[in-house]
């Protein structure tokens, strides 16, 4: 298994290792699966390929990397504007979104599982604050997938560069800005130092589902009860990955300010036009990619419902919850 992420990430590939070893376990050693960190066997944006061809049975990585092959694969990893983790969890799991993804992935070579999450994500590290839409454009952001394509059309210039460049590429001003993951993993890859500004919300990841993609011939050569270990292994990383992230988020946002981080909200202006925007792409790919449409249509549907019921129940708890004071 190659995963896109480097091993000093402790919280994604370190879900990626418990992953593998619970299948050892779980299988009592009928099946191991051994796994790679991002450029041990191939580059963190090569996975899809390398599993693909054949190169390697399966892989650890955010779908919405390979957005440039096909704009579906956006749909397991999240929408710009889209739903939360839970959310996200009830269309793959229970509102139909599992089977039109296994169809698309299948027309790949490819079987697709959920394998873990990160929750909603911070908005990037930014070398000079955002206070309007005209200090997005011509700004250089390490942003790839739908949210890179939303950026482009406010005017800024999107740049998929893998984890371990980013941080030079800010250090240089190669990039004006990049986006990650959220405070925990940002703060071991050390972008407080070249960028102060911590911008909130990343509109663009409301739930950044992983993926564990795997050879179509190879999965078909699994006994069927190795499969379903399998996929119990992976439905487990859905719930721990992101208890992991919630549990150590909170302490590191902490500490980043300590360090000099300036934590900021994007303007209403920057909200509003991003949300336009993020429509008008959703019509364009419609109209283009047949695939894109028809999980569309369905994401959508699932989404202003759950949006419903979501905005009854949870929201007005959480508003209230998160005004009072503390106990």
């Amino acid at each position: 298994m190659a995963t896109s992420w480097p091993k000093s990430l402790d919280t994604i590939h370190g879900s990626a290792i418990a992953f593998c070893d619970r299948v050892t376990k779980m299988t009592q050693g009928a099946l191991t699966i051994q796994p790679f960190a991002a450029g041990e066997i191939v580059g963190g944006l090569q996975v899809l390929d390398a599993v693909q061809n054949g190169t390697i049975e399966c892989g650890h990585t955010l779908t919405s990397f390979y957005f440039g092959k096909s704009p579906a694969y956006s749909f397991d990893a999240g929408l710009a504007f889209g739903m939360n983790a839970r959310q996200q969890n009830a269309w793959v799991y229970e509102g139909g979104g599992m089977k039109i993804l296994r169809d698309f992935y299948a027309k790949e070579g490819l079987i697709n599982l959920p394998i873990g999450g990160t929750g909603v994500q911070m908005g990037g590290w930014f070398r000079k604050e955002i206070n309007s839409l005209d200090d997005l454009r011509g700004l250089k952001m390490r942003i790839g997938g739908l949210g890179g394509l939303v950026f482009a059309k406010l005017g800024a210039v999107p740049q998929q560069i893998p984890t371990a460049d980013i941080y030079p590429a800010l250090e240089r001003g190669t990039i004006d800005a990049a986006e990650w993951i959220g405070p925990y993993d940002d703060e071991k890859l050390g972008f407080v130092k070249v960028a102060k500004y911590y911008y909130t919300p990343g509109w663009w990841e409301g739930s950044a589902s992983i993926t564990g993609l795997f050879n179509a011939k190879a999965w078909a050569a699994l006994p069927s009860h190795l499969q379903e270990a399998v996929e119990a292994a992976a439905a487990e990383q859905m719930m721990l990955m992101v208890a992991r992230y919630d549990a150590r988020n909170p302490d590191a946002l902490r500490r980043l300010i300590a360090s000099g981080a300036e934590l900021r909200g994007f303007p209403q202006s920057v909200m509003d036009a991003s949300l336009k925007a993020s429509l008008e792409v959703y019509k364009e790919l419609s109209d283009k990619n047949e695939d894109f449409r028809a999980m569309y249509e369905s994401w959508k549907t699932f989404l202003n419902n759950s949006n419903g019921w979501f905005r009854i129940a949870e929201q007005r708890l959480d508003t209230f919850r998160f005004g009072a004071p503390r106990f």
